[in-house]
C-alpha cells in the first residue's frame, strides 16, 4: 500500500512516498480517526517523538559513560582547594 503524504505550511515541507503493511495503515488510520488527525499529522508526531527519545537516549548514555571519571576526592572539594590556591 503506498501512501501520498504533503502537509503545507510556512517551513519547507517535502513530500514522500511511504510503503507500509496494510495492518499498519489501518491501524494508522484508526489511530487518525479516534484523534481527528490527518495521516501527515501523525507521521510528524511520530517523528517528534522519535527525535526526542533519540536526544534523550544519547544524553543518558553520555551521563552514564562519563560519570563517576574523577578518581579519588570529591570534585567540589578539589576545586575549591585549588581556587584558594589563586588568591
Amino acid at each position: 500500500m503506498m501512501m501520498y503524504i504533503k502537509k503545507e505550511s510556512a517551513v519547507a515541507i517535502r513530500s514522500i512516498i511511504v510503503a507500509i503493511p496494510e495492518k499498519d495503515k489501518l491501524w494508522l488510520e484508526g489511530y487518525c480517526k479516534i484523534h481527528h488527525i490527518s495521516m501527515a499529522e501523525a507521521i510528524h508526531r511520530g517523528i517528534k517523538e522519535l527525535k526526542k527519545a533519540q536526544r534523550e537516549k544519547t544524553y543518558k548514555g553520555l551521563v552514564e559513560s562519563t560519570g563517576g571519571l574523577w578518581p579519588g576526592e570529591d570534585g567540589l572539594e578539589y576545586q575549591r582547594k585549588i581556587r584558594c590556591e589563586w588568591d
